[in-house]
């Protein structure tokens, strides 16, 4: 039987695609799992025989041979007694539930996302990030689809500019630089929401392996995202004034991260305030150590009275800034955005369009709308009264049943709770699942693990007294 042909120059063509291998074992087993993915193996076929492999990799034997039989133990190929090695299939390129250590899979960073995505209209949702539908300005929106739907031919159908409609970024520059952040439209880029903004941003800075730091906790899906990008992740622990700057600064020194991704507004799970001095504290380090921040500020409008901007500290150099609408808006209506310095903007751009071509131009058409007519400003005015009221009345309801709030009446969504001594949230959100409530226990948002106590509540998503009686109940079994 011939062998199956190699690409042209043997082992130079496919070693430089994949990824660095640390042994000539781990190379070989890298080039058969590439080509493999890539499907130039498909299921069942036949590997070149060892002899031949040898040979095109530049190796000796006695290396193919151990290759082959680590990647059988795998389960990535099959081998076949007096006939050879065989691809058992296609590998998942990626794989978010089995990157990094499994811990307890019920609590890792994608649990409360999964839960609460999935829930049917039965279900009770105070752990989920979002607020109600019935919170979100139904009217509004409405008007503003019928104004878009009496657009013009290019509007409705055409893709958008990769830095996104130029009207809603002159806008968002105006909003920004009310929280004194000095900004062109031109340092804007809208993407499809905060998520896709993180995700460009570690595209563009990072490459698999770096270090990135978060704070312990912080919001759990920044712990996906960088495990997708094969990042190392490394948190430090963060208190009510911001992270804990000595243990940062130690965190610089030892694992010299290229990243820090942060909320400095309204803090997720902690509804903490970042203060003046940690923020200055902060940059200084960021300065010495060459370290990129990015700063989610998707609870802005929440807020009751503006907090230190790192971005507005740093003048956009060293502090990267992104922002959306699905918390405020609609989730339905996905438009996000990021803020950077001018010379990243057109690597930003390129990977915008290698990842999702144009801009979503009808998303951007709606926000637009909902701005300039006074809607979202009305909007959002009664939405912080809402939750000044309904984060009183959850706080009250939390305490009469021995569960103590981090930060008392924080602005935002969330109260990060404390449960009594000897109770594990993994434990209660597991039992309240069974009743129907879906909770956010503390380790989701922890890389430590050390969060066990703790639950976030979204208090939009509170009003129901039953959620309390289950709660109370899955503490007592």
């Amino acid at each position: 039987m011939a062998e199956p042909a190699l690409e042209p120059d043997g082992a130079h063509a496919l070693v430089a695609t994949i990824p660095v291998a640390t042994t000539l074992v781990e190379t070989v087993m890298a080039t058969i799992r590439q080509r493999i993915a890539a499907r130039s193996l498909t299921p069942g076929a036949r590997l070149p025989s060892i002899r031949a492999f040898a040979k095109s990799m530049q190796v000796s034997k006695s290396t193919v041979v151990e290759a082959y039989e680590r990647l059988a133990a795998e389960g990535a190929i099959r081998s076949r007694p007096g006939s050879g090695f065989y691809a058992a299939g296609s590998l998942a390129p990626l794989s978010l539930a089995e990157i990094g250590p499994r811990l307890d899979r019920a609590v890792d960073p994608l649990w409360v996302s999964r839960q609460s995505l999935e829930a049917g209209d039965e279900i009770l949702k105070p752990g989920c990030g979002w607020l109600p539908a019935s919170w979100m300005p139904q009217s509004a929106l409405r008007r503003a689809l019928r104004t878009v739907a009496r657009a013009d031919d290019v509007a409705l159908a055409d893709y958008g500019t990769p830095l996104g409609l130029p009207p809603l970024r002159q806008l968002l520059a105006r909003r920004m630089a009310g929280h004194g952040i000095e900004v062109s439209p031109e340092q804007i880029m809208l993407t499809e929401s905060g998520t896709q903004a993180i995700d460009l941003l570690c595209r563009f800075l990072i490459e698999p392996g770096d270090t990135v730091l978060v704070d312990d906790p912080c919001y759990f899906n920044f712990h996906a995202l960088l495990r997708a990008h094969r990042a190392k992740v490394v948190s430090v622990p963060y208190t009510p004034s911001g992270p804990d700057i000595e243990l940062f600064a130690q965190a610089l020194a030892e694992h010299r991260p290229r990243l820090y991704i942060t909320n400095s507004a309204i803090h997720n799970p902690t509804g903490a305030i970042l203060s003046p001095v940690t923020a200055h504290r902060l940059l200084k380090l960021a300065d010495q150590s060459d370290l990129t921040i990015v700063e989610d500020d998707i609870f802005a409008d929440f807020e009751h009275a503006p907090a230190p901007r790192l971005a507005a500290f740093d003048g956009l150099s060293r502090a990267v800034q992104i922002g959306s609408f699905s918390k405020t808006l609609s989730a339905s209506v996905r438009c996000g955005f990021i803020a950077a310095p001018r010379d990243w903007i057109e690597g930003l751009t390129d990977l915008k369009i290698a990842t999702t071509f144009g801009g979503g131009r009808l998303a951007a058409e709606l926000v637009l709308t909902l701005l300039k007519d006074g809607s979202y400003r009305k909007h959002m005015d009664l939405l912080r009264a809402r939750l000044a009221r309904a984060m009183s009345e959850t706080t009250t309801r939390l305490k009469a049943i021995g569960i103590t709030p981090w930060i008392d009446q924080p602005a935002g969504l969330f109260l990060w709770c404390s449960l009594p001594d000897g109770v594990d949230a993994a434990e209660v959100a597991r039992r309240a699942l069974s009743d129907n409530v879906v909770l956010a226990p503390g380790n989701a948002f922890s890389l430590s693990q050390t969060a066990s106590r703790f639950l976030r509540f979204n208090v939009a998503q509170c009003e129901d007294k039953r959620i309390f009686k289950v709660i109370e109940a899955a503490m007592a079994r």
